[in-house]
């Protein structure tokens, strides 16, 4: 697994051990920053939040191209270490925080962020839930951008988000959604 673009292009990321965790393909994430550059008209200064964070790798490659700061969340402790050792390899500390909890625990943000990414668990409904629950805690405002991957045959519905764009790659789907 590598960054794709931008100041660490071709800088190889680590994973987790097992099957705690499933990586974003590079394939796929080449084509989720594809939609989203298309959308955003590029990632500088942005503040990104990356849910269900797994190895970090898309934050990672957000703060690669430019964004000013991600927030990574993960509960999974082997893939908070991963996520940690990635930053340090990448030497993206000043840029980069991580928290070591469920999505679910998250209290309400000092305002809303302008990209969120998440990679819940195939077929658990999570990313829905914890869009929900963003949505209430200020995580989201008008200008933000969410992405979500799941299971191909799995749907992203909140009241109150509208579905930009979805496109299939593979066994997965990627979503792109605002308020």
């Amino acid at each position: 697994m590598r960054v794709i673009a931008g100041e660490w292009r071709g800088r190889k990321l680590s994973a987790p051990k097992g099957d705690a965790t499933r990586p974003t393909a590079d394939r796929t994430r080449e084509t989720l920053f594809s939609m989203l550059n298309s959308r955003l008209g590029g990632f500088e200064e942005l503040r990104i939040a990356d849910l269900f964070a797994g190895s970090g790798a898309l934050g990672l490659e957000a703060l690669s191209r430019g964004a000013a700061h991600c927030l990574f969340v993960e509960n999974d402790r082997a893939a908070v270490d991963v996520i940690r050792a990635n930053i340090t390899a990448l030497d993206a500390r000043a840029r980069s925080s991580v928290e070591a909890t469920s999505v679910m625990h998250l209290r309400p943000a000092r305002g809303p962020y302008d990209l969120i990414l998440l990679d819940p668990p195939y077929h658990t409904g999570a990313g829905s839930v914890a869009l929900d629950r963003l949505k209430r805690l200020d995580w989201i405002g008008p200008a933000t951008w969410i992405a979500v991957e799941t299971a191909f045959n799995e749907d992203v519905k909140v009241d109150g988000l509208t579905i930009e764009n979805e496109r299939r790659i593979g066994k997965g789907k990627l979503t792109l959604l605002r308020l």
